[in-house]
């Protein structure tokens, strides 16, 4: 039974080691914790752990990544936004903890952080908190709907999963494509599409 529970762990943390809006990772565990009946809970703590992992991995790898594959001036940009980001101290970690809660990806918060070179340890603790919140409430919802209707597999392509993929990519275009700088120093909106090398 353990190598299921690992197999949620596994799952969780692949969708969101990837640097690309994916199913959230409480559809993969729901989708787990209903097919092979497993403890919800277990699920819950094994799944957030997961997901947690795959987004330090991404913290981790994403800045290697941005430096080869992006401009010196696009990653300057996002190192400025990340350096505006620990400044505000307690409100960046309330600004991650509210955006965790949201169901929004998280994708691109985690993109923005990497490429910012910003500590783990200034964008972890609040998302931890807001995920574990998020996914909880997911999850038992997720496991109310399949023991109370019949088909597992309706929800997950819905217009409610179409618009969190198209917001995620709109995110991530905002992130690499906004002039950051320009938008925060000189209150100007500048889009920059040659950030590639």
């Amino acid at each position: 039974m353990w190598f299921k529970y690992a197999l949620v762990f596994i799952a969780s943390l692949l969708v969101d080691v990837v640097p690309l809006p994916l199913p959230p990772a409480f559809v993969v565990m729901i989708f787990l914790q209903i097919e092979f009946n497993l403890n919800v809970w277990v699920v819950i703590i094994v799944g957030v752990a997961g997901s947690i992992m795959g987004r330090y991995i991404l913290t981790l790898y994403i800045p290697k990544i941005a430096g080869k594959i992006f401009n010196p001036a696009k990653n300057e940009d996002v190192h400025f936004l990340g350096k505006k980001l620990k400044e505000k101290g307690w409100k960046s970690q309330l600004a991650i903890l509210t955006y965790s809660l949201l169901p929004l990806p998280t994708t691109p918060l985690f993109i923005a952080g990497g490429m910012a070179k910003m500590k783990p340890y200034l964008i972890i603790p609040a998302f931890f908190v807001g995920k574990f919140i998020s996914d909880t409430i997911a999850v038992l919802m997720g496991k109310y709907v399949a023991e109370n209707t019949s088909g597992i597999m309706e929800g997950v392509v819905s217009w409610k999963s179409m618009s969190g993929l198209i917001i995620g990519l709109l995110l991530v275009f905002a992130l690499l494509f906004i002039d950051w700088r320009a938008c925060i120093q000189e209150k100007k909106f500048k889009l920059n599409f040659k950030i590639w090398k």
